[in-house]
């Protein structure tokens, strides 16, 4: 470290001029949050593991930070929504629906560091606990799109999805529940990288199966596991070595050997959902296609028409249609979500903004039944790098006053009390520095104004004000500094 102590890799040091920035952009989308009637709760960083871990799904469950306590095992937040909905399962399920919640706060992944992508970063959400699809669907865009247009960025794209399309598919070709949520949370692997890779995935564990093994037709899960169990024990296989129970073994082996059953139904659904994912555009000609698609399968899927009618709630909220585009294939990462899902990207195609819906989440985490919900979360870092926001209008005045000599101290703060009165930003000198010393600092420093005060302006009760842009000086008295705020 040569001597110096750095930043942990994949975080950063965010210092006065690039905080400065963020604080405004975030500052502008939580105006935006507060005018739709979010209101904003904060809750802790470290969380219990388990809230994570079921829920995330693989790709970022095993990018959580994680670690053991206190005889607790314990997470760095990852992401907001399942510790949103852990505290209104704890605190608030008596308030009334919908419940709109916001918050901003630091969240922790162990990503692989690239471009305005940070192991540390800041999100900044809403949640709709209670509100049902599709008008709570389109508020929460509508929402994210007016906070991006609120931070001066207005050239970007609504990629909008629907994980319960994709199930309502999926539900009607045979396949087991684990083979249709592999496929599911494997959409965007299917759609980047085709089938091929889809079917490494679901057939990666083959290899341990032991050959010859088939499951007699007919027979129901219970049968089919006293049947194998009985089997391995017949060809004097050790099941008592390891971790696992011979249960579970046999349960993993049985849901290999069913998978093995339907591969027809699987090539099937390959097929589908090949053609799924490569339905994109804007909804005038995506959702005809999608149409055509599933008349075209004999498919039945009640999403479809949820979807169509978000595309026309869209427009009562005043989106532009040329911001907005179905992508049939869209995945994201995060096993609880339901139904419609998006992300929102800028014009060089950086993800700024994702959401979606999460309807089991609520029971999933202990509540008193089902409850449907959407959310979206930006990326604040993401935000900052595209936002197109202009310096505020009427910057404030920023002060240095400078007393001449120690006698001058008690006086020069009283000058620099009145003086924060009028809205100025006022520093006052700490180390007795002369005047030349002090004026040649805050023009270094890029301050407006310097004060300078000694004996003959503490008997007076005036000041010297010296503005440096113009290198203009005034002598004035302290009822004239309302005047001098004003003029700023």
């Amino acid at each position: 470290m040569s001597g110096t102590l750095e930043v942990v890799r994949g975080m950063r040091d965010l210092l006065p001029a690039a905080q400065g920035e963020a604080i405004r952009v975030r500052s502008h989308i939580e105006a935006i949050l507060e005018a739709y009637g979010y209101a904003p709760v904060d809750l802790p960083i470290i969380e219990h593991r388990d809230l994570y871990q079921r829920k995330l799904g693989e790709e970022l469950a095993g990018k959580v930070y994680e670690f053991s306590f206190g005889g607790r095992d314990l997470a760095l937040r990852p992401e907001w929504t399942a510790s949103v909905l852990r505290a209104y399962v704890a605190h608030l399920q008596d308030q009334p629906l919908p419940l709109r919640l916001s918050y901003s706060g630091p969240v922790f992944r162990y990503e692989r560091p690239q471009r305005h992508t940070y192991r540390q970063f800041t999100q900044i959400g809403g949640e709709i606990i209670g509100g049902p699809a599709p008008r709570a669907d389109a508020e929460a865009l509508a929402v994210a799109c007016a906070g991006l247009e609120a931070v001066g960025i207005n050239d970007y794209r609504v990629l909008i999805g629907h994980v319960g399309l994709v199930r309502e598919i999926l539900a009607q070709l045979g396949l087991t529940e684990r083979t249709q949520g592999i496929l599911v949370w494997g959409l965007d692997r299917l759609r980047t990288r085709g089938p091929e890779a889809i079917r490494e995935r679901l057939h990666e564990d083959n290899s341990e199966i032991p050959a010859g093994l088939e499951l007699p037709p007919g027979i129901d899960e219970s049968q089919s596991a006293a049947w194998l169990l009985q089997t391995l024990r017949m060809m004097e296989l050790d099941l008592s070595t390891g971790t696992r129970h011979p249960e579970e073994i046999v349960a993993r082996l049985l849901r290999k050997l069913r998978r093995r059953d339907e591969q027809a139904a699987l090539e099937h659904a390959l097929t589908i959902l090949t053609h799924l994912t490569s339905l994109s555009g804007p909804p005038a000609t995506a959702m005809p296609a999608m149409a055509a698609m599933l008349s075209a399968y004999n498919l039945e899927a009640p999403a479809y028409q949820e979807l169509g009618a978000l595309v026309e709630l869209l427009e009562a909220h005043g989106l532009d249609a040329e911001h907005i585009r179905i992508e049939a294939g869209l995945g994201r990462g995060l096993h609880y979500y339901s139904g419609m899902i998006f992300e929102i990207d800028d014009a060089s195609g950086l993800q700024l903004c994702g959401g979606g819906r999460y309807d089991d989440l609520v029971a999933a985490l202990g509540g008193r039944g089902r409850v449907p919900a959407v959310g979206f979360a930006y990326g604040l870092e993401r935000v900052v790098a595209a936002s197109k926001l202009k310096p505020p209008l009427g910057r404030r005045q920023h002060v240095l006053v400078a007393p001449v000599a120690d006698d001058d101290y008690g006086y020069a703060q009283q000058v620099a009390q009145q003086l924060r009165t009028q809205n100025m930003i006022v520093t006052v000198d700490l180390r007795g520095r002369a005047v030349g010393r002090n004026l040649s600092d805050a023009a270094r420093r890029g301050i407006d104004v310097v004060v300078i005060v000694g004996h003959e302006e503490r008997t007076s009760q005036t000041l010297v004000w010296r503005e440096l842009a113009r290198h203009h000086e005034q002598r004035i008295s302290l009822d004239d500094l309302e005047s001098m705020g004003q003029a700023g």
